[in-house]
């Protein structure tokens, strides 16, 4: 239910917060990185995630469940509602 719910907050948001993603140098391919080669993040990676996401929260509220605590369970879920090649693959 909160997947969904969160999911769906994602999508209406999604054009501004791939924007505002672009924006920060190296932060979509280190997002991708669990989809594009199924290795886990590091500690690190995910510490550096949470401080992009609390930067980008403050534009878009949506983004604030991933700064709770468990919050990093769902940047999976994240990284597969803003994959730009999922519309490549559904042609």
């Amino acid at each position: 239910m909160i997947k969904v719910f969160i999911k769906r907050l994602i999508t209406i948001n999604k054009e501004f917060i791939l924007s505002e993603l672009r924006g920060i140098k190296g932060f979509m391919q280190l997002l991708m990185k669990h989809r594009n080669t199924g290795l886990k993040w590091t500690s690190e990676e995910i510490a550096e995630i949470r401080l992009h996401l609390r930067n980008i929260s403050k534009l878009v509220p949506a983004l604030i469940v991933f700064l709770l605590p468990g919050g990093a369970l769902l940047l999976p879920l994240l990284a597969e509602v803003l994959d730009r090649r999922k519309k490549a693959r559904l042609v």
